[in-house]
C-alpha cells in the first residue's frame, strides 16, 4: 500500500467518451476510476471527450481515488488534459508509454507552472520494452517529483515484442518482476494491468492471486464486474486478519515489549512480522472506511 495506506485494490478504467459510463462509474466500489483520454478516445472525439469529462468531474461525488490518463504531453490534447485534471481536482495524472525520466519531468514541471497543489501525483503507464528496461531509472528519478505510482501495459508490451503469453504469463513475468522491483526499491505503488475476457471470472481470479503473489498493490480494469474479486484478492483474507491480530497483541505484552523475536504456537516471529501485522490491519481498517463511503 502506498504511503498513507490509500486503497488501490481495484482501478477502473473509465472512457471519458462514454457519457453513460462515467455517469454509473460514480456509484461503483472501485478503489479508484482511471478516467481515459487516450487510447479508448477516437483522434477526432478528443476535444468533445475532455469537455465531457471536465463537466462530469465537477459534480461527481465519487469517494475513491480519480486518475485521469492524458495523451501525451507532445500533443496539443495531452496539455489540454494536463490543464483540465489540474483544474478538476484530480488525485493523478497518468501518462501514457513513458520511456525515460524526461517524460515525468517536463509532466511535473508544467503542473508546478500551473501552481499545481503538491497533492495532484504522476502516474507511469510502463507499456514498451524501453520503459520496462528503465524502469528502476524512471522509478529512481521520478520519486524527486511527483511520481507515486508504475501502471502496467500488458497489451502494448504484446503488440511491441509480439510475445504470445499463455493464460499464466509464464512469458512476461520476467518483465513483470522487473517491473514490480524497481518500484518497490523505490518506494512507489505498482498495479498489474488489464485482463481483458471481463466474462472469464475464473481466468481474471487467477491472475489476481498470482499479481498479489508477485507484489503488485493492485490491478486496473476494464469492466465493473471486475471490482469485488480484484477487491477481494488485494485485500487481507480473515485469516491473514485473524493472524496480524494475534501478533499485534503479543508484542503489546509488557513482558514483549522490548523483545525482538518473541514465539507463538512454536514459531519464531520478528518484529518484521509485527510491522507486516500492522500494515495488514491497516488496509482492514481502510476498507472498513471506504465501504462506509459508499
Amino acid at each position: 500500500m502506498g504511503r498513507d495506506q490509500m486503497l488501490l485494490r481495484s482501478l477502473l478504467f473509465v472512457p471519458a467518451a462514454n457519457g453513460r459510463a462515467l455517469e454509473k462509474s460514480d456509484g461503483l466500489p472501485a478503489d479508484g476510476l482511471i478516467y481515459d483520454l487516450e487510447d479508448s478516445v477516437a483522434p477526432e472525439a478528443k476535444d468533445e471527450a475532455r469537455e465531457r469529462l471536465r463537466e462530469h468531474l465537477g459534480k461527481s461525488r465519487f469517494a475513491g481515488i480519480r486518475i485521469v490518463r492524458v495523451n501525451p504531453l507532445v500533443l496539443r490534447e495531452g496539455t489540454e488534459d494536463l490543464l483540465m485534471a489540474r483544474g478538476a481536482g484530480v488525485d493523478a495524472v497518468l501518462l501514457p508509454k513513458v520511456e525515460g525520466a524526461d517524460a515525468l519531468n517536463e509532466a511535473a514541471r508544467a503542473l508546478d507552472e500551473m501552481d499545481a497543489p503538491a497533492k495532484l501525483r504522476l502516474w507511469a503507464m510502463i507499456e514498451t520494452p524501453r520503459g520496462i528496461l528503465k524502469a528502476e531509472k524512471i522509478a529512481r528519478k521520478g520519486v524527486r517529483g511527483r511520481l507515486s505510482a508504475f501502471v502496467v501495459g500488458p497489451n502494448d508490451i504484446r503488440l511491441a515484442t509480439n510475445v504470445r503469453p499463455g493464460p499464466e504469463r509464464t512469458e512476461l513475468l520476467p518483465w513483470l518482476m522487473q517491473i514490480v522491483l524497481a518500484a518497490k526499491a523505490n518506494g512507489i505503488d505498482v498495479l498489474d494491468g488489464v485482463y481483458g475476457d471481463f466474462r472469464d471470472a475464473e481466468g481474471f481470479a487467477r491472475e489476481c492471486d498470482a499479481g498479489r503473489r508477485m507484489g503488485f498493490d493492485g490491478k486496473t480494469l476494464i469492466h465493473p464486474s471486475q471490482i469485488a474479486p480484484a477487491n477481494a484478492a488485494f485485500g487481507p483474507s480473515d485469516a491473514e486478519i485473524a493472524e496480524a491480530e494475534r501478533i499485534a497483541a503479543a508484542f503489546e505484552r509488557p513482558e514483549n515489549a522490548d523483545r525482538g523475536v518473541i514465539q507463538i504456537d512454536g514459531r519464531m516471529i520478528e518484529r518484521l512480522h509485527l510491522t507486516e501485522a500492522r500494515r495488514v490491519l491497516a488496509q482492514r481498517d481502510a476498507i472498513v472506511a471506504r465501504s462506509a463511503t459508499n
